[in-house]
């Protein structure tokens, strides 16, 4: 997996939750330097709205933020962040130690996978297309990155 597109979706998930009041990701997908991040929403947003999503995300980029990385036991981090670390794909129950990628007041996930240490090394996130599925309430945000 490209980890810089990966990463990207983190930086995503911040703008469209401080944008468009989302919360809950429903599904992500990479391939190479393409990426969507799908989020449960329940109404369909503006142009406006989507690019300003966009230009979030790439102004966050621009800060450097630090990726932190933190692994706990599961309990331990359902007390500290309670249901913040989750998406609408559930963590097997049998798993009793998370790892936590943390963009400091920005997103918060529980993520096992691989991460670039700083937003700056992402580049742009170039918005591709966006969709929203009304009977699913999903909105899915497609992207590129320069390269």
């Amino acid at each position: 997996m490209e980890i810089r597109t990966h990463s990207a979706l983190h930086v995503l998930k911040g703008a469209a939750r401080k944008v468009l009041g989302t919360k809950w990701t429903a599904s992500t997908y990479v391939n190479g330097f393409h990426g969507r991040l799908t989020v449960k929403m329940e109404r369909k947003p503006s142009d406006e709205e989507i690019n300003k999503v966009f230009y979030e995300a790439n102004q966050k980029i621009k800060e450097n933020l630090p990726f932190i990385i933190e692994k706990m036991s599961r309990k331990e981090a359902e007390e500290k962040y309670g249901d913040e670390i989750y998406d609408l794909f559930p963590v097997p129950s049998d798993v009793v130690e998370l790892t936590i990628v943390i963009i400091p007041d920005w997103n918060i996930n529980a993520c096992n996978k691989q991460h670039v240490k700083s937003t700056i090394e992402i580049g742009e996130i170039i918005q591709d297309d966006w969709r929203y599925r009304n009977s699913k309430q999903l909105l899915e945000l497609s992207f590129n990155l320069a390269h």
